[in-house]
């Protein structure tokens, strides 16, 4: 017997392989995969770097590093980072972004990818802050907080040090009177499923809540709880 080839059906079965493929390779692109350290979603990890400088990895981050005689260089591709920086008169410590960089002044900071930019939380001491157009130093302190985007560094205001760094420590995501579209986003980012809201039919309300990030299912349901 004779099997007729089916082109069409080969076709299909193609496109059904390539499917969760595609969909993988979006939600986590090559450069997570061969980043130097990364984490999965609601997976904190601490780094202990080789200048004595520690790392901490959020959920779903990854970053890149270059520690070599001239410099100490963290790259964040995604995520959320805390950083802890030694003390090296000879070798700055800078973490970069697609939107800028940051060269830390012996301080205690931490990273956060955004759309739009990135989210610079000071805890301790200084960082100088430069866009990438390479505009002017912007110099933010202790209590301050910045977004860099591509064309510009902007204070946003001030922020508690300690309760950013109880937070980071007990993996909380604290809110206050925020939009609920922008929270469901950040859990979405530690949750293992699929997280799917109306934007537009949620975007008058607002929460305000502590919410475990390592423990995403557990916060959606206080969501809706409440």
């Amino acid at each position: 017997r004779v099997r007729r080839r089916n082109p069409a059906g080969r076709v299909l079965l193609g496109v059904l392989l390539a499917l969760p493929v595609a969909m993988a390779l979006r939600t986590y692109p090559p450069s997570y995969w061969l980043a130097d350290q990364r984490t999965a979603r609601a997976q904190w990890q601490q780094v202990n770097l080789e200048d004595g400088s520690q790392l901490t990895l959020g959920g779903n981050s990854a970053v890149d590093l270059t520690f070599n005689g001239q410099q100490r260089q963290v790259r964040l591709l995604r995520g959320e980072i805390l950083v802890q920086v030694a003390h090296d008169a000879t070798r700055p410590f800078t973490v970069v972004t697609g939107d800028g960089q940051m060269r830390a002044l012996g301080t205690r900071f931490t990273v956060k990818r955004e759309a739009p930019g990135t989210l610079l939380s000071m805890l301790e001491s200084t960082v100088a802050a430069t866009d990438a157009s390479h505009h002017d130093d912007v110099h933010v302190s202790a209590g301050e907080q910045a977004r860099i985007t591509p064309d510009a560094v902007k204070r946003l205001g001030k922020i508690d040090p300690r309760a950013t760094q109880d937070a980071w420590q007990h993996h909380q995501l604290v809110v206050q009177d925020r939009p609920l579209p922008e929270v469901l986003d950040e859990l979405a980012r530690q949750y293992g499923g699929h997280v799917q809201f109306d934007r537009a039919q949620l975007a008058d309300l607002r929460v305000s809540a502590v919410l475990p990030l390592d423990n995403p299912r557990r916060a959606l349901q206080l969501i809706a709880d409440g």
